[in-house]
């Protein structure tokens, strides 16, 4: 009766169910690790003291930015050069922006330093100057900002000065040296946004005193490492596990349900319960013919 499960027809079936069941459960145990290694991720992170918490290192010491070092206090000294102004930036649920000084370090490269945010719109407000001369700061490490990045601003057309997304690719065509692919938010904006030494430490503390006088500048909170948590990616993994294990089984319910139905054809041919194909063709080829003799008889008589 399952005989015509050897025929060249149900061998294309068998293997396409063959190679369909293992690729189906492959990629459902796929997305279930994808789910499991962000639940661990979050876990170690809840266990670890917060980033801000833990002592600062120099820039380079905790480059490049992942899941660890984002967030971490880094450190680094130099001497402030372009400022941009990124609009667009919300805080308390409160239309601002970011002012943004490029540090220029002894090792040439430029460490986008974002000094605080600012209520209003980028020409309305009165930015606070940076301090001039030799300063070390220390802000929370973020890593590089992308198209996916809340508040960016991905149109362009932005006018001379301001700048739509903090990151390198972004940077480096608008200043004359090599950026570091990364950037620091300061959390203590009273300061003069940097520690003054040397000669400049009287510049740098001018600065500071005038920037808590006009009180505006606030300081901008790091944002949790991408990744880190149980976000909708890590629910989307798990959702596309329940997929995938559902096609498995859906390829196998329609496999027995094609059987079943070719065997109760094959078992009602055998009982005589339906003629042959071939048979039920020559059948009615002859009925049309006695029906087409009739039909000249009747038209002669």
């Amino acid at each position: 009766m399952y005989r015509f499960l050897l025929t060249p027809r149900w061998w294309g079936i068998n293997l396409f169910v063959v190679l369909a069941i293992p690729f189906c459960v492959f990629m459902g145990t796929w997305q279930l690790g994808r789910f499991e290694d962000r639940v661990q991720t979050h876990d170690a992170a809840e266990k670890q003291p917060a980033p801000g918490t833990r002592p600062a290192k120099p820039i380079d010491e905790l480059l490049p930015v992942d899941t660890v070092t984002s967030g971490r206090p880094a450190t680094a000294t130099g001497r402030y050069a372009d400022q941009f102004l990124v609009p667009g930036r919300k805080l308390d649920d409160k239309s601002g922006f970011y002012v943004l000084n490029m540090l220029r370090t002894d090792s040439g490269k430029a460490l986008p330093v974002v000094r605080g945010w600012l209520p209003g719109k980028p020409g309305s407000t009165t930015v606070p100057a940076a301090p001039t001369g030799e300063v070390t700061v220390t802000g929370d490490l973020q890593a590089s900002e992308n198209a996916g990045t809340a508040g960016v601003d991905t149109a362009g057309g932005l006018p001379d000065g301001q700048l739509g997304m903090i990151s390198a690719a972004s940077l480096i065509n608008l200043v004359p040296y090599d950026v570091y692919d990364a950037w620091v938010t300061l959390q203590d904006t009273g300061a003069g946004a940097g520690t003054g030494t040397g000669s400049s430490s009287g510049s740098g503390s001018s600065s500071g005193s005038a920037d808590k006088a006009a009180g505006a500048l606030r300081p901008v909170p790091a944002a949790a490492a991408q990744g880190t948590g149980l976000d909708l990616k890590a629910f989307q993994n798990l959702g596309y596990t329940g997929e995938w294990f559902v096609f498995a089984g859906f390829v196998l319910f329609m496999w027995f349900r094609l059987v079943r139905r070719e065997a109760e054809a094959a078992r009602d041919l055998q009982l005589g319960l339906v003629e042959e194909e071939g048979a039920a063709s020559e059948a009615e080829a002859e009925s049309g013919k006695g029906e087409s003799k009739d039909a000249v008889g009747s038209g002669t008589a």
